[in-house]
C-alpha cells in the first residue's frame, strides 16, 4: 500500500500501481466522472496514470486551468484525427492547448475554408462519439525517426531530431491515428461533448519568418453543450466590445502602415491617457514616491551590466552614435539603477519609491501585434522601490494593497499568481529561495488567495502577477511585483547601514496598470467605450433643435466648461435624431437637447449613456451631479 495525500490535506492509502482514475472512483462516483487528469507531486498526468509510492495527488476537472489544458490539447489530437480522414496529404506541425481553447499547424496546398471546417466538425464529433481511448507508448530514438520519417511527417521528424539525446520520445495512439506527443491526455476521446472549430489563419513554422508559412486551425471544446453556447455568446459581446472598433468610433488611437505597433493617441485617446496618469501621479504622491524619468536610450554596456543583454536582446532594437553601440530600453529599471547611484544613501532613507511613467519598446513579431493589447511601445506606470531587508513584507504588502485600491476603482475582480524561478536565470538557490519566501509571507498577511505558477518569474526573481477579470469574464494580467536581488548586486548598489559599513539593498519592481495603452485598451473593452465620468473624452453633448438655440447652447457650454467639465455642442444643422445617433455612437456620457422650450424654462432632459432618459433637471443640478460623480470616481 501507498500513501496519497490530496489537496485538502486528507490522506488516502491505495494499493501501489493503482491509477489516478482509481483514486478518483474511490473518492465519488461523480469525481471519477468530472476529472480530465492529476497532478502527481507537481506534475500533470493522466487519468490512467499509476501511482508507484507515496505521493501528493490533485485531481483536475475541466474548471481547473490545468484540467482544460488536458481536455484542449486531446481536442487538438481529435481535430488533427479528423484532418488526416478529410486531408490524408496533410502534414503535422504542433497542436498544443492555448488560453481558449487549441490550435494544430498544417501543412497542405488545400486552402482550408469555413465549409473545411464545418466538415472536420463532423468528423471530430464521430471520433467523439466512437469514445476512441488513447493509449501511450515510447520508442528509442532511431526507431521513432524512422515511424515519422515513413509517415513523411517531415516537421515531427525536425521536432525529435531537436529533443535531447536522453529525452524520452513518446506517441499517443487513438483509433487510426497516432501522434508524436509528450501528452498528458484524456483517457479517451469521449468526454469532448462539443466542439467549435474557430478559424484560420497563417504561422510560419516555428514562428520564423524563415520558414514556410503554415495553416494553423483554432478550435475550442467543452464537456457540456452549453458551456459551449455561453462562451459564444460571451465572444459576440467580446466582439461588440472590441477596443479596435471602439476606438475608430469614439477617435480614440489609430494604428498606420507606417509604424505597425506603433499606436498614434488621438485628443480624444490623450483626455483618457493625461487622466489615468493624473490619477497615476497623485495616488502615487500621496504614497510617498517620488517621480523620475529616465531616457529612451542608453548605451550597450549598460544592458550587459542589467542582464538584458544576455536575457532580453532578441526583443530588443539597436543603434549606434560617435560609433558606439546603444539600445532603446525594453525596460525602465537600469535607469533607476543609475539614478539610485547619484550618491550615497544611508539606511534612514529607506524605503526609497521611484515612480516612472517609462515609455519602452520591444520587438514583437508583426504577426502578434494586436490593437493596444499588443504593441511595440508602450508606456509601463513602473516603480523600482529599494529597501532594507527587514523592510520587505511590508513593502510588498504596501504594493498589494495599492493595486487592490486602483482595481476596486474601475470594479474589477482579480486573482494574483506567484511565479517561481525560471529555467533561464540569474543568482542562488538561498536568493531564490529567500525571495520566493517573503512573497509567500507577504500573502500571506494581506489574506488574499493566490496560485503557485512555476518556473515563469522573471530571470532576476520571483514574481506576484495580478490578473484582472473583465466585465464579461476575461482575465487580463497587469499588475506585478518583482522581488530583485541581483540587480543591486549587479549595479553594485550601497547604502551605509546603523553600524557605518556598506550593505546591499534588496529591489522590488512593479506596476499596477502595467501598460498604459494596454490598460485603455482593457478599460475600453470592460465599459464598452461607456467610461466612467472622471475619464470620458466628452462628459456633456449639448445638441441644439435648430439654429435659434446655438447662442444658447454655447452659454452652456461656458458654464459646463467653467465646472471643470468636458462639453461639446453640436450645432450643425443637421436633424436632431441623426444628432442623437452620432452622439450616441460616440459613447458620449450624458447628451442634453436644447429648443425653445429648455431655453424659456432654464431646464434640461438630460440622457445618460449608461442608466438612459433621466427626465429634466436644471442647470445646477445637473452640475452638481455631474461634479459628484466626478469627484467620486464612480464607476
Amino acid at each position: 500500500m501507498i500513501k496519497v495525500t490530496l489537496k485538502d490535506g486528507s490522506v488516502k492509502e491505495v494499493e501501489q500501481g493503482a491509477s489516478i482514475k482509481d483514486v478518483a472512483r474511490s473518492l465519488s462516483q461523480g469525481l471519477a466522472k468530472e476529472a480530465v487528469a492529476g497532478k502527481v507531486d507537481g506534475q500533470i498526468q493522466g487519468m490512467d496514470f499509476p501511482l508507484e509510492k507515496d505521493c501528493q495527488l490533485e485531481i483536475l476537472k475541466f474548471e481547473d486551468e490545468e484540467g482544460k489544458k488536458t481536455f484542449w490539447h486531446t481536442s487538438s489530437h481529435i481535430m488533427a484525427n479528423a484532418i488526416t480522414r478529410l486531408f490524408p496529404e496533410a502534414k503535422f506541425g504542433i497542436g498544443p492547448s492555448i488560453d481558449n481553447g487549441f490550435y494544430y499547424d498544417i501543412d497542405m496546398e488545400h486552402k482550408l475554408t469555413d465549409e473545411d471546417l464545418a466538415a472536420l466538425e463532423k468528423e471530430m464529433k464521430k471520433i467523439v462519439e466512437a469514445d476512441q481511448p488513447l493509449r501511450r507508448f515510447e520508442m528509442p530514438r532511431e526507431e521513432a525517426l524512422k515511424y515519422m520519417g515513413d509517415k513523411n511527417e517531415i516537421y515531427k521528424v525536425e521536432l525529435i531530431n531537436d529533443l535531447p539525446e536522453d529525452a524520452v520520445i513518446s506517441f499517443y495512439e487513438q483509433g487510426d491515428f497516432t501522434d508524436l506527443c509528450a501528452g498528458p491526455h484524456l483517457s479517451s476521446t469521449g468526454p469532448v461533448k462539443a466542439v467549435k472549430l474557430m478559424s484560420v489563419a497563417g504561422a510560419y513554422w516555428r514562428g520564423s519568418e524563415k520558414n514556410k508559412m503554415l495553416q494553423r486551425i483554432y478550435g475550442i471544446t467543452f464537456p457540456k453543450q452549453k458551456m459551449l453556447d455561453e462562451y459564444l455568446v460571451r465572444l459576440e459581446e467580446a466582439k461588440k466590445r472590441d477596443h479596435r472598433k471602439i476606438g475608430r468610433e469614439m477617435d480614440l488611437f489609430a494604428l498606420y502602415e507606417e509604424g505597425p505597433g506603433f499606436p498614434f493617441f488621438m485628443p480624444n485617446g490623450m483626455v483618457i491617457r493625461n487622466e489615468l496618469e493624473t490619477f497615476w501621479r497623485k495616488a502615487h504622491a500621496e504614497r510617498g514616491y517620488q517621480e523620475i524619468k529616465t531616457p529612451l536610450i542608453l548605451n550597450e554596456q549598460l544592458w550587459r551590466t542589467s542582464g538584458h543583454w544576455d536575457h532580453y536582446k532578441d526583443n530588443m532594437y539597436f543603434t549606434k552614435i560617435d560609433e558606439d553601440d546603444f539600445a532603446i530600453k525594453p525596460m525602465n529599471c537600469p535607469g533607476s539603477m543609475l539614478v539610485y547611484k547619484r550618491k550615497m544613501w544611508s539606511y534612514r532613507d529607506f524605503p526609497i519609491r521611484m515612480g516612472e511613467l517609462g515609455q519602452v519598446h520591444r520587438h514583437e513579431l508583426s504577426g502578434a501585434l494586436h490593437g493596444l493589447m499588443r504593441v511595440r511601445t508602450f508606456t509601463q506606470d513602473d516603480a523600482h522601490i529599494f529597501m532594507l531587508p527587514e523592510q520587505i513584507e511590508d513593502e510588498i504588502v504596501g504594493v498589494a494593497e495599492f493595486i487592490d485600491y486602483v482595481y476596486n476603482l474601475f470594479g474589477f475582480k482579480y486573482h494574483i499568481e506567484l511565479s517561481t524561478r525560471p529555467e533561464n536565470s540569474m543568482g542562488s538557490d538561498e536568493e531564490w529561495e529567500m525571495a520566493e519566501n517573503a512573497l509567500r509571507a507577504a500573502m500571506e498577511r494581506v489574506a488574499v488567495p493566490y496560485v503557485i505558477n512555476e518556473g515563469d518569474g522573471a530571470f532576476y526573481g520571483p514574481k506576484l502577477d495580478f490578473h484582472l477579470e473583465d466585465s464579461i469574464g476575461r482575465t487580463w494580467q497587469c499588475g506585478t511585483i518583482q522581488l530583485d536581488m541581483q540587480m543591486p548586486q549587479r549595479f553594485d548598489l550601497t547604502y551605509v547601514g546603523s553600524d557605518g559599513e556598506r550593505h546591499r539593498p534588496v529591489m522590488i519592481h512593479r506596476v499596477i496598470f502595467g501598460s498604459i495603452e494596454r490598460f485603455i485598451g482593457i478599460l475600453t473593452e470592460h465599459f464598452a467605450g461607456k467610461f466612467p465620468l472622471w475619464l470620458a473624452p466628452v462628459q456633456v453633448k449639448i445638441l441644439t433643435v435648430t439654429d435659434k438655440n446655438n447662442d444658447y447652447a454655447l452659454e452652456l457650454e461656458k458654464k459646463f466648461k467653467a465646472a471643470g467639465l468636458r462639453a461639446e455642442s453640436d450645432l450643425r444643422n443637421e436633424k436632431i435624431g441623426y444628432k442623437i445617433r452620432e452622439a450616441r455612437n460616440a459613447r458620449d456620457s450624458y447628451i442634453v437637447v436644447i429648443g425653445e422650450k429648455e431655453e424659456e424654462t432654464g431646464m434640461l432632459p438630460v440622457r445618460s449613456s449608461k442608466a438612459g432618459e433621466l427626465g429634466q433637471m436644471s442647470v445646477d443640478e445637473f452640475i452638481k451631479k455631474l461634479r459628484d460623480e466626478i469627484d467620486s470616481k464612480a464607476c
